[in-house]
């Protein structure tokens, strides 16, 4: 950063100041922001070096949150806020409701069809063990396969 070299400050007064490896610092003052495996170290030793020269902060993390953005989201922005656009013109049937332009709004699922099938089922299986226990058993009395060769 010109900052730092106009101030007379070496990489390495730098680095041994606010603990960034030489090599980061090197990296980030040349823009290759691509050889930095975690994102969010970089974007730490960038806040962390911003601070260190004096700039604004908030500032650079906005710009690199931007930059970010326009790297790495598929979807270019100028389409998202076309949608977002066309999406505000639409009728929603629920003001509060939080979503991508480019979800879809189905309706509410009815849960109550599939609580009653689940209720009826389920009172099935009971019956019918009930049912066949009441089978097996004569009277107060349970019956086995010996005791039809006893008899």
């Amino acid at each position: 950063m010109g900052l730092r070299k106009s101030a007379g400050i070496s990489l390495e007064e730098v680095s041994n100041d606010i603990n960034i490896p030489v090599i980061a610092l090197e990296q980030i003052e040349a823009g290759t922001l691509g050889s930095f495996e975690d994102i969010y170290e970089l974007k730490r030793y960038l806040v962390d070096y911003a601070k260190y020269l004096g700039y604004d902060t908030d500032k650079v993390i906005k710009e690199f949150n931007e930059y970010m953005f326009d790297h790495t989201s598929r979807i270019p922005s100028q389409e998202i806020v076309a949608a977002i656009k066309e999406n505000s013109k639409s009728t929603d049937d629920d003001p509060d409701r939080i979503a991508s332009p480019y979800t879809r709004a189905y309706p509410k699922e009815k849960t109550l069809p599939y609580i009653i099938v689940t209720l009826v089922v389920l009172i099935l299986v009971i019956l019918a063990i009930y049912w066949s226990v009441s089978q097996i058993t004569v009277g107060n009395n349970s019956t086995d396969v010996l005791s039809y060769y006893t008899d």
